[in-house]
């Protein structure tokens, strides 16, 4: 059984962020484009969970993944 990927804690400076923009600010990707395409493609979850929106809002507390990263929303 392999070790789940330590979470990051990423400063968001407030108390929330879209889904989208949090994954370009944490750096899981270089352009909107690659993140539009990621998450329509089912390859984020948000808290576990594949999430399709990328307007979602996060709060803090929220872990993102993708491809083995893990950033979690803090303040």
């Amino acid at each position: 059984m392999t070790k789940p990927a330590p979470i990051a804690d990423v400063s968001i400076g407030g108390t929330s962020i879209r889904l989208g923009q949090f994954l370009k600010f944490a750096g899981l990707f270089d352009s909107g484009g690659d993140v539009k395409e990621a998450i329509a493609d089912g390859l984020v979850t948000v808290n576990g969970e594949v999430d399709l929106r990328r307007g979602r809002q996060l709060q803090l507390g929220d872990v993102v993944a993708f491809e083995g990263r893990r950033v979690r929303v803090s303040a």
